[in-house]
């Protein structure tokens, strides 16, 4: 707002797997007044997995900026009996498909990375989809399910608080929030090592000089200090890059997506 002069308001649209809010964002006039925030499970898997989408994210927004990089994780519940992910990997060899993982919902990127974790590693568990990441991480409380896929943010105070057992992390390298979890890649399974993010998108035919403004604008916020001690603390990674640059990362993630859709055979209405 400071860097603009305008104030800006934070509105929720939820539900369907994203396509709501972004439809919303789709539809609004391309002036710069409305942007939408871009998510891995939005803006590549929702367009993979989803039949009948009214729109590509490609042709119907404009990306401006990727704003930070994320780690997902696994985790789980205390009742499971794996200290480690070679532990719970032998566990679901043991007994396949008698175990269960929790995700943010029915396609979104928890959920993909629940099933390339599944196809990397020959095992079986069965999928639990609920409405956000927050009432799977209470059932892994409670041992409704064994597990949960996430985006490390909301996971994080119930692995600090020992609540939850953390198995791997899915980020290039170790974390200093978790300095004694491996990544995946460490253990074996490199397939399941790609981290989240979180962009920022406008209407398709947004100006290029208003687009480039707002990424400039942005890239100047994620600089300072206190913007990127506040997103260390979610272990996040601030990116802020230039508008190309985020187009051909969302187009690769869009085909990255696909392979393990048509694998497991995700496929929603």
């Amino acid at each position: 707002a400071r860097q603009l002069g305008q104030t800006v308001v934070v509105e929720n649209r939820n539900g369907a797997a994203g396509r709501i809010g972004s439809e919303f964002v789709i539809r609004a006039d391309p002036d710069g007044y409305t942007l939408g925030i871009a998510t891995v499970s939005s803006h590549a898997v929702t367009p993979v997995v989803y039949s009948g989408i009214s729109y590509d994210p490609v042709r119907d927004l404009a990306p401006i900026t990727r704003l930070a990089s994320v780690p997902n994780v696994l985790t789980v519940g205390p009742a499971v009996p794996a200290p480690d992910l070679a532990s719970f990997v032998a566990l679901l060899k043991d007994k396949p498909n008698t175990y269960t993982y929790g995700s943010a919902g029915a396609g979104s990127e928890a959920n993909m990375m629940g099933e390339l974790f599944k196809l990397s590693t020959g095992t079986q568990m069965m999928h639990v989809p609920y409405r956000g990441s927050s009432p799977a991480l209470q059932d892994a409380l409670g041992g409704q399910i064994a597990a949960v896929f996430d985006n490390l943010p909301s996971s994080l105070p119930f692995i600090r608080n020992g609540d939850l057992k953390a198995l791997a992390v899915a980020y290039p390298t170790r974390l200093e929030a978790l300095p004694d979890v491996p990544t995946f890649a460490e253990a074996g399974i490199p397939e399941a090592n790609d981290a989240s993010w979180f962009g920022l998108v406008a209407p398709a035919r947004t100006p290029p000089e208003i687009v480039d403004r707002i990424q400039q604008a942005v890239a100047q916020v994620l600089q300072m200090p206190q913007v990127r001690d506040k997103l260390a603390g979610f272990s996040a990674v601030p990116v802020g890059n230039r508008p190309e640059v985020f187009a051909a990362e969302l187009r690769a993630e869009i085909d990255k997506q696909r392979a393990p859709a048509q694998r497991a055979g995700i496929t929603l209405n």
